[in-house]
């Protein structure tokens, strides 16, 4: 049975897919290849930030409204207590980019050597609203 210990370090996202319960559609999450990170702390904190490859460009002057509408879509992050019970990871989030996530992640997850899964969550896309099944990847820094 795997021990929160396990989970302790940094974990760099590989990739994170989506399925759309209502069609069985498969697609990315946050496009091909996101920037993604996810650390766990002996302290029982865990934090997460994932990004698309394919965000705006750094500019000068001031965004509009639509291009940080843009750039929010375009990422998420959050802070957490995280527990462990039976083959799930529970981030409870304290603080999130998107309100709406602040509430208890039930996260369905496995440990085989340096990579681990998350898959089966099920959640609600912020940008779509569909309801989905999370699927996602990462390897031990």
């Amino acid at each position: 049975m795997t021990q929160a210990n396990d989970l302790i370090g940094t974990w760099r996202m590989i990739s994170w897919t989506r399925q759309a319960l209502k069609t069985g559609q498969v697609s990315d999450a946050m496009g091909p290849n996101p920037i993604g990170y996810i650390a766990y702390h002996a302290d029982g904190r865990m934090m997460a930030t994932v990004f698309r490859n394919d965000r705006l460009s750094a500019r000068d002057g001031v965004w509009t409204s639509d291009q940080k509408a843009q750039l929010f879509d375009t990422m998420l992050a959050y802070v957490a207590r995280y527990s462990i019970e039976d083959d799930q990871v529970i981030h409870h989030v304290e603080r999130a980019w998107n309100p709406n996530w602040q509430i208890d992640l039930f996260r369905p997850f496995s440990l085989r050597g340096e990579t681990l899964t998350i898959s089966g969550a099920p959640g609600i896309d912020p940008s779509t609203g569909e309801e989905v099944i999370y699927r996602m990847e990462f390897i031990k820094l």
